[in-house]
């Protein structure tokens, strides 16, 4: 199975000084997982890490690699579907770092199923877990950044809020397509504010989730099968992992971006332009 291994070291500095909270900093397993991939790149190039997953076990790699690689970081276990929980975890990121510069929302997940055969509690779950928790990291961070008069805010869809890509997963779909707008209404609002809002749309990638996960729900656990039919819906015949999602957020992040807000960069090798 093909895939990229053209990730070319950060350069440092990009990011200095800043304070990144990145949600979803753990994964599933090891591996370039977008947020752990996002931490990591973040840290080399000279943010400090506030690293936020449900699990502190799933951060852990991702702690260790950032710490390799002679970053600052701090891991802190939150559930982002709960407004009092966010509340906290950015209380207690200013109490570390004394500031919020950048927000990565990076939490989400897939169930598959069209409006029938998807019951309503499961609806019902992946808005929380897919949209309500980037309104809720949004609703308080941004006072954060209005007081400092600057900030950069990320957030990560996927091309199945854009386009059909291969499963019905209508709620997953739906809620990435409002990730998309939820960033552009944020990003008009708070534009004079110093504040910029910008989305990262990855398509199929190979990160841990498609063999944990998605192998399961889609090819009967068969690897091999998901990953040759993902491929084969992408023109540039190589799969991608989470460091071109990140590299694509770390260019929305920093300075180099600063014209630039209320818009989307797809990583996908292509997948989305083509008509089949």
């Amino acid at each position: 199975m093909e895939t990229s291994t053209a990730h070319p070291s950060t350069a440092p500095g990009r990011l200095n000084n800043k304070v990144a909270i990145v949600t979803g900093a753990g994964c599933v397993g090891p591996g370039w997982g977008n947020g752990r991939a996002v931490a990591v790149l973040f840290a080399q190039a000279g943010a400090k890490i506030f690293a936020v997953d449900k699990s502190a076990e799933a951060m852990e790699e991702t702690v260790r690699r950032v710490r390799e690689a002679g970053g600052a970081i701090t891991a802190h276990t939150c559930d982002v579907t709960d407004s009092a929980a966010v509340e906290a975890m950015v209380a207690a990121c200013k109490a570390e770092y004394g500031r919020v510069d950048i927000l990565v929302n990076n939490v989400g997940g897939s169930a598959a199923g069209g409006p029938v055969a998807l019951s309503e509690d499961k609806w019902d779950a992946q808005v929380a877990f897919n949209l309500k928790s980037v309104f809720l990291t949004c609703k308080h961070v941004l006072p954060v950044m209005e007081a400092q008069g600057c900030g950069a805010i990320v957030n990560t869809a996927s091309t199945s809020g854009i386009r059909w890509t291969g499963s019905a997963q209508v709620a997953y779909a739906a809620c990435k397509a409002g990730v998309i707008q939820l960033g552009k209404v944020v990003a008009v609002e708070y534009a004079k504010k110093g504040i910029r809002v910008n989305t990262v749309v990855p398509g199929q990638l190979h990160t841990p989730m498609v063999e944990v996960r998605l192998a399961g729900q889609r090819s009967g656990g068969d690897v091999d099968k998901l990953l040759d039919s993902r491929l084969a819906r992408i023109p540039l015949g190589f799969m991608g992992d989470g460091r071109d999602t990140a590299n694509a957020a770390l260019f929305l992040a920093s300075d180099e971006a600063q014209f630039i807000t209320g818009t989307e960069i797809i990583v996908d090798g292509g997948m989305t332009a083509r008509c089949d």
